[in-house]
């Protein structure tokens, strides 16, 4: 089973989507908002290449990173 890093805002919908699909299918994770944690911030931007987009999810195992979820 992978491990994920899910960086993100509370308030967005596609972030709370991902949250909630990840949770329903049992993945392990942590979720990282990105809005009160400044490292957090910088390492989003580390794994989008500077693009201020949300969420992005890293699998931490295979060190694949997914920028945007749409559930898809």
């Amino acid at each position: 089973m992978s491990n994920y890093m899910i960086f993100g805002k509370r308030d967005c919908p596609h972030t709370q989507k991902a949250l909630a699909d990840y949770k329903k299918d049992l993945k392990s994770f942590i979720f990282i908002d990105v809005d009160n944690n400044p490292r957090g911030l910088e390492q989003l931007l580390e794994y989008s290449n500077g693009k201020h987009i949300v969420p992005v999810i890293v699998n931490v195992d295979e060190g694949n990173v997914e920028i945007g979820y749409t559930g898809d």
